[in-house]
């Protein structure tokens, strides 16, 4: 099979990418990417009638805990430890001008 990914077409997804590759990385990012290829093509051969799509081998469920409300933090206490506050407010450096 001839490959379908060139080193041109490395380059210039590299370029899109604004990757600076040199040449032997070109080369091997040309080989890996069409071994990969190769092997999607290796897999559209198997008989998958039948077969339902899955996104795990194993059978999975999430786990929810209870949702409960609490009482919401004292505004006094959540102020306690910060290092530069108001009487409402955490302040903080100014960050846009």
């Amino acid at each position: 099979m001839a490959d379908k990914i060139t080193e041109r077409d490395v380059t210039h997804i590299a370029a899109l990418s604004r990757l600076k590759l040199s040449a032997e990385e070109t080369g091997m990012l040309g080989r890996q990417l069409n071994d990969i290829l190769l092997y999607i093509e290796k897999l559209n051969e198997l008989d998958t009638t039948g077969i339902e799509p899955t996104s795990h081998i194993l059978p999975l469920k999430n786990i929810y805990r209870e949702d409960h409300t609490e009482t919401p933090l004292d505004r006094g206490a959540a102020l306690s430890n910060a290092p530069d506050k108001t009487e409402r407010f955490y302040k903080v450096a100014r960050i846009i001008e």
